[in-house]
Parts: structure tokens; sequence; C-alpha cells
């Protein structure tokens, strides 16, 4: 995907020479994906609240700022600081509100022009393996996902565009702690279907909503990935060479993992992406883990070969 480069502004709106300034809440793992693709194109800053992780984000390529969405005088400095905003900082693990999103907000006091936030798939619930998209009502049926929805509305009254995010994985970011410690998933005639998005392809995304997404407008950053989650977990496997995870019943499953597990094994849903390339115009690289696994494996038996 070809991007230009914005044109960058002041506080007044005016144009001014310079790269444009981007901030970056919330820079983990897709944060930093990010960085790797446009930090020659803008000055990135970056808002970290753990000091330890300065020098890190300094070599990425970023201005780092210690701040801490829990603490507003800390982010006084946001004011004016930059036109660009990519927002990837979690709700705190408690309430069903988002008070972190609320103090970004009012820091930023309407000083940020574009606006992206990055939500989760996990706000429309269970629709029992039904295709849905972005018209589709929203029933978060835990506090997770009522937080997210929460920040969503704050998100989208100042202008953000907002992405749903559904199960992020990459070529580094696979589940395979999980399929060697033998977790059990669903048996198939009980499994629900998941949704997917590959971390490289998310980090376009991103970038392409920050200069084609509408104000306040809602997109599923979902592949075309149609699979039930032990479907998942089976093809990762086969993949690494590892056993497929064990098949349980719904009742035995829900006694044998954690709460926070089986939650995402109780809604099921398949997720249209046709706003994804239609308004953002974004051609995924990784169309469906299928074929980011294929890529593995070609990549690994040329190496075996060489």
């Amino acid at each position: 995907m070809k991007t230009a480069t914005p044109a960058t502004e002041d506080q007044r709106g005016r144009r001014t020479l310079g790269r444009p300034r981007l901030l970056i809440v919330g820079c983990g793992d897709v944060g930093l994906r990010i960085v790797a693709r446009v930090h020659r194109r803008f000055r990135i800053l970056a808002l970290t609240s753990s000091p330890e992780r300065v020098p890190a984000l300094r070599a990425a390529g970023t201005v780092p700022i210690v701040g801490n969405l829990d603490d507003r005088a800390s982010l006084r400095r946001l004011r004016g600081l930059a036109p660009w905003l990519i927002h990837l900082a979690p709700p705190p693990n408690r309430g069903r509100t988002d008070p972190r999103t609320r103090r970004l907000v009012a820091a930023l006091a309407g000083s940020a022009r574009r606006l992206v936030y990055i939500s989760t798939t996990g706000v429309y619930g269970d629709h029992g393996g039904a295709l849905i998209d972005e018209t589709t009502r929203v029933q978060p049926a835990n506090d997770r996902a009522v937080r997210r929805l929460d920040a969503e509305r704050q998100m989208r009254a100042v202008g953000a565009a907002v992405l749903r995010v559904p199960g992020i994985y990459a070529h580094d970011r696979l589940p395979l702690e999980r399929l060697r410690a033998g977790t059990p998933v669903l048996r198939a005639e009980d499994d629900v279907f998941t949704n997917h998005i590959h971390a490289d392809d998310l980090a376009r995304i991103s970038l392409a909503a920050l200069w084609r997404g509408r104000p306040g407008r809602l997109c599923n950053a979902v592949d075309d990935s149609a699979l039930k989650m032990g479907e998942y977990f089976d093809q990762v496997a086969a993949c690494f060479g590892l056993p497929r995870p064990p098949r349980m019943p719904r009742e035995r499953l829900r006694a044998a993992v954690s709460p926070m597990m089986y939650s995402f094994m109780a809604e099921s849903r398949r997720l249209g992406n046709a706003r994804l390339r239609s308004e953002l115009r974004v051609r995924l690289v990784w169309r469906t883990v299928a074929d980011a696994l294929r890529s593995l494996r070609a990549a690994d038996s040329t190496r075996t070969a060489g």
C-alpha cells in the first residue's frame, strides 16, 4: 500500500515545514510495526508509562514521552503536541467505562485533527456464527467488551476512525506454548467461529485509517479467514509439527480452562470486511491464516535446503 506523506499543521491548523507529528499511545508490538513503516515520514512520539522502555522506543525511531493514562497530571504536555494520533492503549482491567481514554481526550483538548482508535470485535458479542458487519447491533457480553465500547464512543465523539480488531497473530506471534501445554479446545459440534488479522496487516490498516478513515466511522479490521477456533489451532499445530489440541464438550472445557480463556470460546461470529476494502482501500498481504502459515513452511523449507 502506497502512503503519501500528509501535510503537517501547527495548533492553529496552519501548514508548517518538516515531517508531520504522529502520537502513538500504547506503542507495543503493533505500535512498533507502525513505527517501522513510517518513521522516516513522520516524527513519531510514543507515549509510555514505563521509563525502562524509553531506550527501546528511541532505538525504534520514536521520541519517547513518559506519561501514564492513569495519571491526569502526567498527560498535560500532550496538548498540541501532535495533530495525528493512533490510540492503541487498552482500558483498565476493571469497571464498565474507560477513564484512561477520557483522560487522554481531555489532555488533547481537541488539538489532534486525525485520530484512529484500535478497539475490539468483542463489542459485537455472540451472534451464533452468523456473518455480520459494522451495521450489526453491538451486544457486549462481558465488562471487558463494555469498557471497549465506552472507549469507542468517547473517541468517535471527537472524530476518531475506529477499527474493530479480532485475534491478532503474526509469524512470531502464534499460540505455540498453548499447543505444547496441550490446552484443550471445543469439540467440533460445539466450536465457535473466530476472526483473525496479521499484526503487519493491522499496522498497515491503522495507517490507512489515519489518512482515509472517516471521522466517527467504524471498520472491521479482519482478514478473509473463516475458521473455527479448533481449526485455527489445528492449522498452527500442523505447521509446526505439534500435536493437535484435545477436544472437549463445552461443560468439560469450562472446568478445564480459565474464565478469561473460556470467555473467548463463548462467542461465535464471522465478520465481513467489505468496508476495509472499499473505504480504506486496503489490500491484505496475509489474506488468511493459511496463507501466512504456508509462507512460514516455505521459508523453513528454504532454510533447510540451504
